[in-house]
C-alpha cells in the first residue's frame, strides 16, 4: 500500500478490526480525479490500486467496505448471506420496482421466486429461441449495406422486439413503445434519485426531477396495470397457451403456500415482477450485445472465428434452439465481452451483524460493495485483462478459476432468474446478425462505458455493415470440429 497521510492501514475500532482505507471521509477528496459522484467505478479501481482486495472508506457517516477477493465475495453472497440485506442502492429502486425479485428481502423474495422458477425454467424458456430468432432477423434486414447506424440504438430496439413478444406476447406496439419511453426517463435520472436524501419522504412534493420521475411510474403503472387486467380476464387454460412469460406469472403458484394463505401473485406483485423482468430483460441484453458488436470490430480475428462457427453450423439456415448448444464459440465471445463489459458492473450488501472477513470484524450496518467491472479486469486474476479473448471461457479454463472471478449475473440465493435467457438471447442474437453482416466501427465519438442501472454506451457507437457471403453448409450440419 502506497504510503500517503490520507490512506490508513487496517486498525481498531473498539471491537471492530477495520481492512485498510481512507483516513478521511469520501467527500474530502472530491477534487481527486478517482471522485466522482455519479461514476464510481473510478472509485472502485483507485480503492483495489491503492489498498489491494479490500478496503473501507466513509461517506455520510456510513461505512462502506469495497470487497474485491472472489473468496470473500463468496463469503458475502452465500456463506454468510444471513447476515446481509439489499444495501441503499437497490432498496432505491423500490419506488420504481416495489418488491420485486431484483429489490425484494426475503422472505418475500424467497417466495417471489419460488412462484416465477417455473416460468423461466429450460425447458419454458427453449420456447422462446424462435421468436428471438425472428426478431434479429427483423433487425438484420432492417439495416442498409454500408450505411452508418448506431448499433447500441439498434440492439435496444432489437431487445424491446424480444421482450414485446416474450414477455406480452405482441408486437412493439404503442404501448409497449411507452412502456421503454417510461423506463428510459427514469434511467435518466438514477443517479439524481439514488444520491437524493430521503428522498421517499418527499416523492409528492413539487421538485421538477421527481416530478418527472413521478409521472413517468404513473404512466407505467396504467400500462402494466392493464396488461395484468387483460391477463386476469382469460380461463387458466388460454394463460397457458398463450405461453408469454407474462401470462407465466399470472396462472403460477405456490406449491409450498400454507393452507388458507394465497399461492398467487397479486396485481401489485405482478406489477412488481413485470417491471423488473422488462428492465432487466430490455436494458441489459441490449447493452451486451452492443459491447460484443463493438469488441468483434476491433478483434477481426475473433470475428473471423465466431462467423466460421455460425456457417459451419448453421449452413445459412435460420438459427433454433437444436443448433443453439453447438454455438460454443460464438457462446464464449459473448462471455468474455460480459467480462470487460458486465451490464450488471457492481452489486452491495448492508450487514445486519457483524461480519468476519479473514482477518477483518466489521459491524453492522456497514455497506459493502464489489464490482464485477474491477474484478473481471483484475491482474491478479486474469492474463492481459485488458484483452479481448474468447478462449478465456471454455470449459477447462472454467473449471480452474475461483468462483466469483466471474460473476456477470451475481450470485447466491439472489443468482438473475433469467440468466439462461439472457445467454440464449445473446448468443441467438449474435448467430442471427452475423450470418449477413460484418460491423466496421467509426471512430466519431469516444468510447466511453457509462455506469448507471447498467453499464452502458455513453455515447452513439456508429458501425458500418458490410455485407458476409456465409459459406454453404457442411457435410454434417450441427456438428462443430
Amino acid at each position: 500500500m502506497a504510503e500517503n497521510n490520507d490512506y490508513v492501514q487496517a486498525k481498531e475500532e473498539g471491537s471492530w478490526r477495520l481492512p485498510p482505507g481512507l483516513r478521511k471521509a469520501l467527500p474530502f477528496y472530491m477534487r481527486r480525479a478517482w471522485v466522482n459522484f455519479g461514476e464510481p467505478i473510478p472509485l472502485f479501481e483507485h480503492l483495489h490500486k491503492t489498498f489491494g482486495p479490500i478496503a473501507h472508506y466513509r461517506f455520510m457517516g456510513t461505512l462502506i467496505v469495497f470487497v474485491n477477493d472472489p473468496a470473500w465475495i463468496q463469503e458475502i453472497l452465500i456463506n454468510q448471506a444471513g447476515s446481509f440485506v439489499k444495501e441503499r442502492t437497490l432498496q432505491r429502486m423500490k419506488i420504481l420496482l416495489g418488491e420485486g425479485l431484483i429489490t425484494s428481502d426475503d422472505p418475500i423474495h424467497m417466495r417471489q421466486r419460488r412462484i416465477a422458477a417455473p416460468a423461466f425454467h429450460r425447458q419454458r424458456i427453449a420456447g422462446y429461441a424462435e421468436q428471438i430468432a425472428a426478431s434479429a432477423a427483423t433487425t438484420r434486414e432492417g439495416w442498409k449495406k454500408d450505411t452508418e447506424f448506431d448499433i447500441a440504438e439498434s440492439m435496444m430496439q432489437l431487445s424491446l422486439r424480444i421482450v414485446a413478444r416474450t414477455l406480452f406476447d405482441t408486437e412493439v406496439t404503442p404501448e409497449v413503445l411507452s412502456v421503454a419511453d417510461e423506463v428510459d426517463t427514469i434511467m435518466g435520472l438514477y443517479n439524481y434519485l439514488v444520491a437524493f436524501p430521503r428522498l421517499e419522504r418527499v416523492l409528492h412534493w413539487p421538485i421538477p426531477g421527481v416530478m418527472k420521475f413521478r409521472r413517468s411510474r404513473a404512466r407505467l403503472d396504467v400500462i402494466v396495470e392493464r396488461m395484468i387486467a387483460s391477463r386476469r380476464a382469460l380461463s387458466r387454460e388460454d394463460l397457458e397457451s398463450r405461453g408469454d412469460l407474462l401470462s407465466e406469472l399470472v396462472a403460477a403458484r405456490d406449491e409450498a403456500a400454507a393452507e388458507g394463505d394465497p399461492d398467487g401473485m397479486s396485481d401489485k406483485q405482478l406489477r412488481d415482477e413485470t417491471l423488473t423482468i422488462f428492465l432487466a430483460g430490455y436494458e441489459t441484453v441490449a447493452n451486451a450485445l452492443s459491447w460484443t458488436w463493438y469488441l468483434l470490430s476491433q478483434n477481426p480475428d475473433v470475428a473471423e472465428r465466431m462467423e466460421a462457427e455460425i456457417d459451419q453450423v448453421l449452413g445459412g439456415r435460420p438459427v433454433t434452439m437444436q443448433e443453439y448448444p453447438n454455438l460454443r464459440y460464438t457462446e464464449m465471445v459473448f462471455a468474455e465481452a460480459m467480462r470487460l463489459y458486465p451490464p450488471a458492473w457492481a452489486m452491495g450488501r448492508r450487514s445486519t451483524k457483524a461480519v468476519e472477513l479473514g482477518p477483518y470484524k466489521i459491524p453492522p450496518g456497514a455497506h459493502f460493495f464489489f464490482s464485477q467491472y474491477v474484478m473481471h479486469r483484475s491482474a491478479e486474476f486474469w492474463d492481459e485483462p485488458e484483452a479481448f479473448r474468447p478462449e478465456r471461457h471454455t470449459p477447462e479454463a472454467k473449471a480452474e478459476r475461483p468462483r466469483f472471478v466471474y460473476f456477470p449475473f451475481g450470485g447466491g440465493r439472489r443468482q438473475c432468474i433469467g440468466e439462461g435467457f439472457a445467454w440464449m438471447e445473446g448468443v441467438l442474437s449474435l448467430a442471427t446478425i452475423a450470418q449477413k453482416w460484418r460491423l466496421e466501427f467509426v471512430n466519431r465519438y469516444p468510447v466511453v462505458a457509462q455506469a448507471k442501472i447498467t453499464l452502458r454506451p455513453k455515447f452513439p457507437m456508429i458501425m458500418i455493415p458490410r455485407e458476409r457471403f456465409p459459406q454453404a453448409a457442411p457435410e454434417h450440419p450441427g456438428q462443430v470440429r
